[in-house]
């Protein structure tokens, strides 16, 4: 299907930034096509910006004065020699204003035609045009006759329940749910009081409410030949505040007559306004019975990539952004419908910088720690040294897991939790993988756009380590400990061959004993005098308590070692006077350094460390006395 007179151009400019920009990079260098890429203040040294073969500043900080800004962006080609532009996804992706000027500006727009966008774009005349087209859209009245007894027959011809929604309603209100016909003449009037009162507008409309409703999409693309293919469904259905969180393909429960009447329904769609390039036909199904056909309605058309379109690259082994950049150079769609096939599964997460704990509120700054593993397939615009800005969207990367079946790549992408390890910005790491190995996720049942509303407090992390995680920091301190001083360190003749370490978390302290040096293999790392252990995802930070062995001491200004190691610096002297928080000697374990401090004012009466000393778990190496115990 491929056209021969075609000529791929070598320049391309990346109107985007983060994850998808990095994603389009890697593809058009396997084409060999040069990329540009654009930014703003905050994205001076974000990875996209290296990874290009050339970087245009095109302005502060905030979307609106950068990558919103389409005159910097198209002068921006024109000034690297770039013929075409890539708009990737958000931003000024589906604006068919910017489309035309970078067509009128001479330049190759990698999407559909503008004409293409507006039509997509108005909702209501986008559903009118489904229709025209024989695509079924969503039962509902949205006629100008406001007649009462024509409303009540209109509802009965959707069918109960049903929604009345004042046409110029916002914030939930004007907004009635009516589950029986004896119902619906009180609350119409109730509705329309509320519409007048708000809005000064009584219209309403009537749609069919969606008992168990899933969201349901079909990748489609379009060429300038006239070819128009789906790459089958994905389902999208779990999603909080109306944001995907996990995407999947092919939807679960999808038989093979409803994938095709749905996926033909697609198609259609993009045929009636003549689409090029990739798109996305978006449906809302009604899986109170499973998944049929004569439940599947259209909702919405997003006429560009999709964030979650690798898990169609994966069930197809098709490179969708390569199939963009070859329709946009004036080629056909490399492959006919019936060369395209489902292999296997795939599902995405997002990695979000949010915490979970905090109302899942954005988490900004330097990522001190940033590693995701090599397992499954991974797709982020952020690196280690690098910063979480306050002026994007959150997420960070996208982790995708695939296999034979459903539950293969659901235990694939639970499994590449376990290696992620982001500090100290927040992630949603632990919720992502408590989410798709719940019990109903995981059996595919009770899958709705309400599932994770309805089980959030089940799949919420546990706000704190649980005993394992505490054993596993111990294991990690003194497993470190020998490879550094030796097999010996902490042997007793005929003694306990328990080992402990005094650690402290938040304003929790344990003394941990362990009977082994075998660690579980969560990923460890060292910050200041403490460790940083990862628990499938979920950070914790334990420090190394100055004091305490779990044994009640003999006086509490005893200071013990928390751990073995080596006395690298004493900073005091026996009888010297010290304040409470002073340093007093400076301990080395774990290739880093540990300060203990006096407890409180004092003297010290006793001191028994000295530098280059190694030392065992709870030794003794000094005691403050307070002032007053040591003058009786």
């Amino acid at each position: 299907m491929r056209s021969s007179d075609s000529t791929m151009f070598s320049t391309l400019l990346i109107a985007n930034r983060g994850e998808i920009a990095c994603r389009i990079i890697r593809t058009a260098r396997e084409m060999g096509i040069r990329t540009v890429a654009v930014y703003s203040d905050a994205d001076a040294k974000a990875l996209h910006v290296r990874q290009a073969d050339e970087a245009v500043h095109i302005g502060p900080s905030p979307a609106r004065e950068s990558y919103l800004v389409g005159d910097k962006i198209i002068a921006a080609a024109k000034a690297t020699g770039a013929e075409a532009i890539h708009p990737g996804y958000g931003f000024l992706s589906e604006n068919a204003a910017f489309a035309q000027a970078v067509i009128d500006a001479g330049l190759i727009w990698v999407g559909p035609k503008p004409a293409s966008i507006e039509a997509m774009g108005l909702k209501d005349a986008a559903k009118a045009l489904m229709q025209a087209a024989g695509v079924p859209v969503t039962p509902g009245y949205m006629g100008e006759n406001q007649d009462p007894a024509v409303l009540a027959g209109e509802a009965a011809k959707i069918g109960y329940p049903v929604l009345i929604k004042a046409v110029a309603g916002g914030g939930g209100k004007g907004m009635r749910l009516v589950e029986q016909a004896e119902d619906f003449a009180d609350s119409l009037a109730s509705c329309q009081r509320e519409a007048s009162a708000s809005f000064g507008n009584d219209h309403v409309l009537i749609e069919k409410y969606i008992l168990s409703p899933r969201h349901i999409e079909v990748q489609v693309f379009g060429d300038s030949h006239g070819n128009v293919v789906h790459l089958f469904e994905r389902d999208c259905s779990l999603q909080r505040r109306h944001q995907k969180v996990i995407e999947e393909a092919p939807a679960p429960g999808m038989d093979e007559a409803t994938r095709e009447a749905v996926c033909g329904a697609a198609v259609r769609a993009a045929q009636a306004v003549s689409y090029e390039g990739a798109g996305t036909i978006e449906f809302i199904a009604d899986a109170s019975e499973g998944l049929r056909a004569d439940r599947i309605w259209f909702m919405e058309m997003n006429t560009r990539l999709q964030v979650e379109h690798p898990v169609t690259e994966e069930i197809t082994g098709v490179d969708l952004v390569e199939w963009q950049l070859r329709v946009a150079a004036g080629e056909a769609i490399p492959l006919k419908q019936e060369e395209l096939s489902i292999n296997g599964w795939a599902m995405e997460a997002r990695l979000y910088a949010e915490d979970p704990a905090k109302g899942f509120l954005p988490s900004t700054g330097r990522l001190e720690i940033f590693e995701l593993g090599d397992e499954g397939r991974i797709e982020t615009g952020v690196e280690e040294g690098g910063e979480v800005s306050p002026y994007y969207d959150p997420m960070i990367a996208k982790l995708i897991g695939t296999g034979s079946t459903r539950k293969d790549a659901i235990r694939m992408l639970a499994s590449i939790f376990d290696d992620v390890a982001v500090w100290p910005v927040k992630t949603n790491a632990k919720f992502l993988q408590n989410l798709i190995l719940d019990d109903d996720f995981f059996e595919n049942q009770n899958l709705s756009t309400s599932y994770i509303e309805r089980r959030l407090d089940n799949v919420m992390p546990h706000p704190g380590p649980f005993p394992y995680v505490w054993e596993e920091a111990a294991r990690s301190v003194l497993a470190t400990a020998r490879d550094e001083f030796g097999p010996l360190v902490g042997f007793r003749l005929n003694g306990d061959p328990r080992q402990s370490v005094s650690m402290r978390w938040e304003d929790e302290s344990r003394v941990i004993e362990v009977s082994d040096y075998e660690t579980l293999g969560m990923p460890v790392f060292t910050d200041d005098d403490a460790i940083i252990l990862f628990d499938e995802g979920q950070p914790f930070r334990f420090e190394l308590a100055t004091r305490g062995t779990g044994h009640h001491s003999a006086h509490d200004g005893d200071i013990l070692s928390p751990m073995p190691g080596k006395v690298i610096a004493v900073e005091v002297s026996q009888g010297q006077a010290v304040t409470k928080g002073q340093k007093l000697l400076t301990l080395e374990a774990m290739k880093m350094e540990h300060t203990l401090v006096a407890p409180f004012d004092g003297v010290v009466a006793e001191l028994s460390a000295t530098a280059g000393a190694q030392v065992q778990v709870e030794a003794l190496l000094a005691r403050i006395e307070a002032v007053g115990e040591a003058e009786g």
